[in-house]
């Protein structure tokens, strides 16, 4: 049965409409905003996501947040050609007998950004004072918020100022440095490079160095060798009374075989006499002969390959492992100087060069901080966490509902 509206008193048609009626869906952050802007500003959410951090961000970029100035240099590192170039530059430098080193480069690089080049820049330029100037904003100067005064805090500290970038393709640095007043940024990039070329000559020199020293000490290791050689073929001459076995052989052979001719001639002449006078005293004189021309042969030959180890002979072998040391070694000698030789015509040349593209540039205007970008990066940001938050809580509500 339907009860008229009319009938119905105010209480008991409210509840009515409360039992009857569907309740209604939760209402978006976006409704929300559009339904409601005066709660949307004051809406807590909003509040911590979004406007707080915007007006903070306002407040510092436009205000606190101190000038960075930026001087960027260019170089690269070179070393004499010795392979083939596959880029622009690498076809530059080929033309002009170089060819890129990479593994130098890599040192560089890395000096560039250690320890020690940081305290010579602290030494020489004051790094310390000019990063910790009361005129820098608090964020920005050293030592930063929840850091201390340290080495190691400023080495971090200075790990972000300076920014060292490597092109693999055509083997250029680009050396960044940030620094709060433009006279920094430029000294302490033109230093960086100073300091960049005298590591590149300390590797030149030392090379040099060790190149010529490893050749001179291989020249003097050569000559106590032959000198060495030398003597021991000396001394063994002195020794066993022979100079050259093979030459002394050829002589010794020489005369055996002059001994050989007149023993067949008196023999010849013996055997005449014999023939035609057998009594002819003469035949006695003529064997006495023959037989002295024997023995000096049966002499000479003991002498050039005789069994009493005192021949030429068993000599021969001594001498000629004697001799071939003394050969080796001046053969060593004169490779050795050869090598000394190239060794001081290679250290008379640069071996590695680092070569300045773009010298430092002394800024005249304050790259960064992009003011708006980041002023813009934080309401967006905001925007977005605000979004996402909004939507969540939503979701959480209407479930508990």
């Amino acid at each position: 049965m339907l009860v008229p509206e009319s009938e119905l008193g105010g209480g008991r048609l409210s509840k009515f409409r409360a039992r009857t009626e569907k309740p209604a869906k939760a209402v978006v952050p976006w409704a929300f905003v559009v339904n409601s802007p005066a709660r949307f500003l004051f809406d807590k959410l909003f509040l911590v996501t979004v406007l707080i951090p915007t007006l903070l961000s306002i407040a510092y970029f436009g205000f606190l947040a101190s000038d960075v100035y930026i001087s960027e240099s260019r170089f690269v590192v070179r070393m004499p050609q010795r392979g083939q170039a596959t880029s622009a530059i690498g076809a530059l430098l080929q033309g002009t007998g170089f060819q890129r080193a990479h593994d130098d480069s890599f040192t560089v690089h890395d000096f560039m950004t250690s320890r020690d080049a940081l305290k010579t820049l602290d030494l020489e330029l004051k790094l310390r004072e000019s990063f910790s100037d009361l005129n820098v904003d608090f964020a920005s100067r050293f030592p930063r918020p929840f850091d201390d005064a340290s080495f190691e805090s400023l080495y971090k500290y200075y790990g972000g100022k300076v920014a060292v970038i490597f092109d693999a393709s055509s083997s250029i640095t680009t050396l960044t440095v940030r620094a709060f007043e433009p006279d920094d940024a430029f000294r302490i990039n033109q230093m960086l490079l100073a300091m960049g070329e005298g590591l590149v000559n300390r590797i030149n020199d030392r090379g040099r160095a060790d190149m010529v020293k490893y050749a001179t000490d291989e020249v003097a290791d050569a000559e106590a060798k032959a000198k060495a050689s030398a003597l021991a073929l000396a001394s063994y001459r002195n020794r066993r009374a022979v100079f050259d076995p093979d030459k002394q052989s050829a002589l010794q052979l020489q005369q055996v075989t002059k001994l050989q001719d007149e023993l067949v001639i008196a023999k010849l002449q013996l055997a005449q006499i014999k023939s035609l006078s057998p009594a002819n005293p003469q035949i006695g004189a003529m064997e006495r002969r023959a037989s002295g021309l024997e023995a000096e042969m049966a002499r000479q030959m003991s002498r050039i390959a005789g069994p009493n180890g005192n021949s030429l002979t068993d000599k021969a072998t001594e001498f000629e492992r004697l001799q071939l040391e003394r050969t080796f070694a001046d053969r060593q000698v004169a490779a050795a100087m050869t090598n000394l030789e190239t060794a001081r015509s290679e250290a008379r040349r640069q071996q590695i060069y680092l070569e300045r593209i773009v010298q430092p540039n002394k800024p005249d205007l304050a790259l960064e901080p992009r003011r708006a970008r980041a002023i813009f990066a934080t309401l967006v940001v905001g925007l977005v966490m605000w979004g996402v938050l909004s939507m969540l809580l939503a979701g959480v509500k209407e479930h508990r509902d």
